[in-house]
Parts: structure tokens; sequence; C-alpha cells
């Protein structure tokens, strides 16, 4: 059987692995930054975390200590751009991933041009996922979801209505750069499997698909994680299979999956209406 001969593999059982867990993290964290409209926000950090692989390349400095620093605190830099009356979300994005995205150039271009390292960080590969990587990965990724799961009142709190949490004493500012931090490690994690250009994808696509068919926040979580690893194994497969790049494998399947449940929602409203009539 086709998954024998995926676990036959090492570097395949790693990426299967650190996939599900980052899967797991963007899918959790995206149900966030979806309903906070900040859902543009993982883009953005990936061209951050672009640009810092470029120049840990350029220095010859291992890749994830220059990079989830520098993303961290694009994620706070954003934050506070997208809180402030002069620059919008959606402005202050664009203005860090393509002034990021273009540093990263540059520093490539006076260096030693496209290698392939930067390249799988561009557009992923799962050949580039080393032993070490995977341990920090794994370890990183547990680390994101045992907070996300110890403080989930209080992000989803944050979520729904960030001026009465602010009204009950809680500090609504620690939650969201708490949420920042998060989504840029998990950015980081998942670069190497999905490439800059699509970890965005991990963190919009299940959530839209899993408010198509799930109306409580909760329900709405637990459904964003299932869809997320289902379709990341799924892809993950294809790509085997079929010899497909992995993270448009999975991109595709992500997309497949919103299209079934936008399907479902609108059979399902159509069967109430006619129920009513």
């Amino acid at each position: 059987m086709i998954f024998t001969e995926i676990f036959a593999y090492h570097f395949l059982v790693r990426a299967m692995i650190v996939g599900t867990l980052v899967s797991l993290c963007s899918a959790l964290l995206g149900v966030s930054l979806v309903l906070k409209r900040y859902s543009m926000i993982g883009d953005g950090l990936s061209h951050v975390g672009f640009g810092a692989l470029a120049v840990a390349a350029a220095l010859g400095a291992a890749p994830m200590l220059i990079t989830i620093p520098i993303v961290i605190l694009a994620a706070f830099l954003l934050l506070r751009l997208s809180q402030s009356s002069k620059v919008k979300g959606d402005a202050a994005v664009a203005m860090i991933s393509s002034g990021a995205l273009a540093v990263g150039v540059i520093v490539i271009s006076l260096s030693t041009g496209i290698n392939t390292e930067v390249n799988n960080y561009l557009f992923g590969s799962i050949l580039s996922l080393s032993r070490s990587d995977a341990v920090i990965s794994v370890v990183l990724s547990a680390a994101v979801l045992v907070i996300f799961i110890l403080f989930y009142p209080r992000l989803f709190a944050v979520t729904f209505d960030e001026t009465f949490t602010r009204a009950t004493g809680v500090n609504a500012q620690l939650y969201n750069m708490l949420l920042a931090v998060l989504v840029a490690v998990t950015v980081v994690l998942g670069m190497r499997m999905m490439g800059a250009l699509l970890i965005s994808s991990l963190i919009i696509f299940p959530p839209l698909a899993a408010m198509r068919v799930c109306h409580r926040f909760r329900s709405v979580v637990w459904c964003s994680a299932g869809i997320s690893i289902l379709c990341f194994l799924i892809g993950m497969t294809a790509s085997y299979a079929f010899e497909l790049p992995s993270g448009p494998a999975v991109v595709v399947m992500d997309l497949i999956a919103f299209g079934i449940c936008a399907v479902s929602e609108r059979v399902k409203s159509r069967g109430i209406m006619n129920i009513h009539v």
C-alpha cells in the first residue's frame, strides 16, 4: 500500500509528523485570525520570514535562530500598526510584507543569488526538513498547542468582543500579542513544508471551510483542526503518489474541502427553506 511505502522513508515520516502538527496549529490559530479580520497576517509574516531567511543565508547563520525572533518582532509591529487609526490592518500587512520581500531579494542578489536553501523556503520542500529541524519543529508546535489550550478562554474572549474583555479588566493587548507570537512561530515552522508563498493557506482555508458547516466557536475550532489535518495527509499522499509539489497539493486539498463545505451549507439552507415552505 502507498502508506507503507511512505512510512518506509524517514524524511517522509518527519514531514508527516511536522506537517500534521503545523497544520493543527495553523487551523486553531486561524479561527481567531479570520474572526478578527487578521487572516492575511500569515501571508505578511511569511514574507518577513523569507526576508529573514535571506539574511540568515547571507550571514551563514542558523535559519530558525534568526527567523523566529525577527518574525515575532514583525508580528508585534504589525499588531501595533493594525490598531493605529492611521494605518489599517490590510495596509499594514501589505506594507510590511512587500518591504520584507524587497529586502530579501536585495540581500540575495548581493550575496550568493537564489540558492537551494532559500528557494526551498520560498516554495516549500519536504526534502529540506532535516532531523534537527524536525525536532525543533515538534517541540515548538507542541508548545504552541499547549499555550493555546491553556489560554483558550482568554483568546476566545479577545476574539469575539475585545471591548467587553477590556471592560472586565482583562489585558486584551497581552493576549493579542500572545496570539501574534503563536502565529509567528507557526508560520516559520510551516515555511519548510509549504513555502513562504503558500503557508497562509493553512491559516485561512480550514477555518473558512469549518465556518460553513459549524456555527459555534468550539465546534468551528475542532472542525477546522480536523479539516486541516485531513487535507494535509491527503495532499501529502497525493504528492507522493503523483509526484506533485507537496505545498500546492495540500493547498488544492484545502480548496476542495472549502468547496465541499460551501456546497453542503447551501444544500442544508435550501433544505431548511423547503421545510418551512
